[in-house]
């Protein structure tokens, strides 16, 4: 059997064999499926999110967020201070993400093998892969025509300041410019894998179950032969009654950054993997909101064309302080809705800022988390922390500073950072006392984390890892993990093309797992 199958079409229990079981769809567990399909194995994709197409892409936020956002958009950090996005639907997140496109940098690359033992990651061997995404994924550096007036503006304003602005490496083909990236793409041109990996692994024989979660891991000794998972009800997210059996000789979990690692945790793997949950991270995101005199309707073409790349390494003094960077600087995309939740100010001043919407723009940060945090199970509950405090904090206020800079650079009216005081600055000499005023305390900030992943870290010591250089959890068989909680530390750029490569070197020790 080969295709998609979704929940409502499964109406009795299913037990299927494959050589190679993957659980998710989204940039690991797809570029996953399609590179050993096209070996010859037979591939079978679990999903537990919805399976949507181009049509079911209205473009209107709230039901956006509830088909393909996890948590419907509502999921937060233990003490709220950070809202987790990802993905729940065919595809996973690359359904509403950006389509930024970043190769790992090689000094990121460096020291997971210097200060981890990663073997087989290394620049050399990943060139070669990155040249094949880039190929599939039509990736090359945004166009100028794509870029919304927001994008100019942001590269007019840190072009003055003297930052260096460098063009997004972006995976689009025929972007016809409508801006709802983050909502599915109604017209197929974002190359998620929803239109890319996932469609030629099908052709190629693989099967798809979507509305499906894994719930138990069946093993004898050191070998998974089965996997249980429930078919789900996708209007309520509850398990029908109905089963999904998988006998492999195989498995790879490609649940995502917070997904992986709470199921695992949930098998009760944490006793013999002690680093299982820690070393957690997912780029907190601190933005700043702007008036221009003039309309940039912030919500047309593609989110970021443009970044400041200078900054992605932090600097330290002689004595080892903090100076400055650990983050990439972007101009930011939030549409109507979005907006109306988290901009500063509540009643006349709120209203200002929504009266003006046309004329509202902004920037965001990618912060390379500095500290890190964890995933636990609490009773049967998941707790995700995400530490703000100490070094994330310097580097979220240093981010700051440099995005209200730029902006008021680029002509901005005001600047606010869309904190609960309602902390604004029109000026560039008000900006350094106006963040170091920030409450940074949780819950008191608008702070997204779109990129989880260390979770299920990867290094040679079983101690202090989760997996090991193949891919393969430490004192398993056939059990492995191709998404980002396997990286060390933060990639410092956006996962997507990182995960999509060590999938495809993951994909050689599988399939000889599988016995093929």
């Amino acid at each position: 059997m080969s295709g998609i199958r979704v929940g409502s079409e499964i109406e009795a229990d299913v037990d299927v064999e494959a050589d190679v079981c993957v659980v998710g769809s989204g940039c690991g567990g797809a570029t996953l499926a399609l590179a050993l399909a096209e070996r010859g194995l037979s591939v079978v994709i679990l999903e537990q999110g919805g399976y949507y197409t181009k049509r079911d892409f209205d473009q209107r936020e709230a039901d956006m967020l509830a088909k393909i956002d996890g948590g419907r958009g509502l999921s937060t950090s233990d003490d709220g201070g950070m809202l987790l996005t990802y993905g729940n639907n065919v595809g996973g997140a690359s359904v509403h993400y950006w389509a930024d496109s970043y190769r790992t940098p090689a000094d990121r690359l460096e020291v997971w093998a210097r200060e981890f033992g990663v073997e087989g990651h290394d620049l050399a061997t990943l060139t070669p892969h990155f040249e094949r995404l880039e190929r599939d994924l039509h990736v090359h550096p945004a166009p100028d025509e794509l870029a919304n007036r927001m994008n100019e503006l942001f590269r007019a304003g840190a072009t003055s300041l003297g930052y260096a602005v460098e063009r997004i490496p972006q995976a689009r083909n025929g972007c016809i410019k409508s801006g709802h990236c983050a909502q599915g793409c109604a017209y197929d041109a974002k190359q998620s894998q929803l239109v890319t990996h996932i469609p030629r692994a099908i052709e190629l024989g693989a099967s798809l179950f979507a509305d499906v979660r894994a719930r138990r891991l069946v093993f004898e000794g050191r070998k998974l032969i089965r996997l249980e998972a429930d078919v789900l009800d996708r209007a309520t997210g509850r398990p029908t009654g109905r089963e999904v059996r998988v006998k492999a000789g195989a498995f790879a979990m490609a649940a995502g950054g917070y997904g992986t690692p709470t199921f695992l945790l949930k098998q009760g793997l944490g006793v013999r993997l002690p680093a299982l949950g820690k070393n957690f991270f997912c780029n907190p995101c601190p933005m700043s909101h702007a008036r221009f005199d003039e309309p940039v309707v912030m919500w047309r073409n593609i989110p970021a064309a443009f970044a400041v790349e200078q900054f992605r390494l932090a600097r330290f003094d002689a004595a080892g302080r903090y100076v400055e960077g650990g983050y990439l600087l972007m101009p930011n995309q939030l549409h109507p809705g979005s907006l109306a939740a988290i901009l500063p100010g509540i009643g006349r001043s709120h209203r200002e800022w929504m009266l003006a919407l046309p004329q509202v723009g902004g920037a965001i940060a990618w912060i390379d988390d500095a500290e890190l945090g964890s995933i636990e199970m609490r009773g049967d509950r998941v707790r995700v922390h995400v530490p703000i405090e100490g070094a994330n904090a310097s580097r979220i206020r240093d981010a700051w500073k440099k995005q209200a800079n730029v902006l008021l650079a680029a002509g901005a009216r005001i600047v606010a950072f869309g904190d609960a005081r309602d902390t604004t600055v029109t000026n560039a000499s008000e900006v350094d006392a106006a963040v170091a005023a920030i409450d940074l305390r949780p819950a008191r900030n608008v702070l997204a984390a779109p990129h989880p992943g260390g979770g299920c870290r990867m290094g040679s010591d079983p101690e202090l890892s989760v997996v090991g250089s193949d891919h393969r959890v430490h004192g398993m068989d056939n059990l492995f993990v191709t998404d980002p909680s396997v990286f060390p530390t933060p990639p410092s750029v956006d996962p997507s093309l990182t995960i999509m490569a060590f999938s495809l070197v993951a994909a050689d020790a599988i399939a000889s797992a599988s016995g093929r």
